[in-house]
């Protein structure tokens, strides 16, 4: 019995880290976007997408109503990151859930976006990740953006005072 509940034991270990390393797999194209972002290189931040991208995003305009902007091309995108600007872009992530089945993976996460020092806004990031043979990569890229009640963490704000 001792020997049989020793191997349950290793058998969860062993699983739990291999759920650990492909989890932090499943993070390398998000740490790659966002380090890309924040070096204003869009030849990296592209590599982190698949060939095929669609974006969106759901806001308010001006006058408070709620839109959905949908993009099915990364070329503004890029060329937004690509294009020199005053300040580097920063967007730290936290309370991150990753739900994997197969070759498809998801992750959700709140944000704050930051130009240079500045508070920006913030949201929450939906990312949809397909396995390929040259690993994770993002083909769906869905992210909500607030101007007002963020509750950004002190961890993260802290960084930027």
């Amino acid at each position: 019995m001792k020997i049989l509940i020793l191997v349950g034991l290793i058998s969860l270990s062993v699983l739990a880290q291999g759920q650990v390393d492909e989890g932090q797999a499943i993070m390398q194209p998000i740490a790659k976007l966002f380090t890309g972002m924040n070096l204003g290189d869009s030849a990296m931040v592209h590599s982190a997408f698949t060939q095929n991208v669609t974006m969106a995003t759901i806001m308010k305009d001006k006058s408070g109503k709620q839109i959905l902007k949908s993009e099915s091309s990364m070329a503004g995108f890029l060329k937004a990151v690509g294009t020199p600007h005053a300040e580097p872009w920063s967007e730290p992530i936290w309370d991150t859930k990753i739900e994997v089945d197969g070759t498809f993976a998801q992750v959700w996460a709140q944000y704050a976006f930051y130009s240079g020092k500045k508070f920006n806004h913030c949201g929450v990031d939906a990312f949809h990740l397909v396995k390929e043979e040259s690993g994770w990569k993002i083909f769906h890229l869905a992210d909500t953006r607030h101007t007002v009640d963020c509750k950004v963490p002190a961890s993260v704000s802290d960084q930027f005072k």
